[in-house]
């Protein structure tokens, strides 16, 4: 995949102008970013990869501290029904598909990387994993070390227990199940261990 400046800058750290993103949330985001490179480097993916997979981890919660109300209408008129904690993965994929990004597998790690998708594919189920395992987290500190210690090389095992810890609380909780996380569940099942 042909990279673009502004995924080239995010690969070094550097967010767009656009971002809405606060001190806190900038150190989570280089937290994910490291954490993404460290499993590339497991990994052994070549540099471009690794560049790539980075600059997912610096761009996912970039409109992240953004107004929920104002990035609605930028989102694509199937997503506008999110809820508002839930739009600025959607609103930044948007915004970087404006500004020229075409790499799909990216857009979609970014768009979904809270709720998680059937269409995944590595990049979108590590960010998936990364934004959930990042250590500044304060939940359950010791089992999130025990999957990162898992990842990268159990990544689908450790992506299938984040995924049902995740829906078990919303459950728990009594919150809605968004159809596109059962299917993101259904599809992990279905390809087995």
């Amino acid at each position: 995949m042909s990279s673009t400046p502004i995924i080239d800058e995010a690969a070094e750290g550097t967010l767009p102008g656009w971002a809405v993103a606060g001190p806190e949330r900038r150190e989570h985001m280089v937290r994910v970013a490291e954490l993404l490179d460290v499993w590339t480097e497991a990994l052994t993916l070549p540099e471009e990869e690794r560049r790539r997979w980075r600059a997912a981890g610096h761009l996912h919660d970039a409109l992240r501290d953004a107004d929920p109300d104002a990035l609605r209408s930028r989102v694509p008129p199937a997503l506008r029904t999110l809820p508002g904690a839930l739009l600025h993965g959607p609103a930044a994929a948007e915004r970087l598909r404006v500004d020229g990004v075409e790499d799909g597998e990216l857009l979609d790690a970014v768009s979904f990387h809270t709720v998680g998708s059937p269409t995944f594919r590595t990049l979108g189920r590590a960010l998936y994993a990364a934004d959930f395992l990042e250590p500044g987290r304060p939940y359950r500190p010791d089992w999130r070390a025990e999957l990162r210690g898992r990842m990268p090389g159990e990544m689908d095992a450790v992506v299938r227990e984040i995924l049902r810890a995740r829906i078990r609380h919303r459950l728990d909780t009594g919150h809605v199940v968004l159809p596109r996380t059962w299917a993101f569940w259904n599809t992990l099942v279905e390809e087995g261990p």
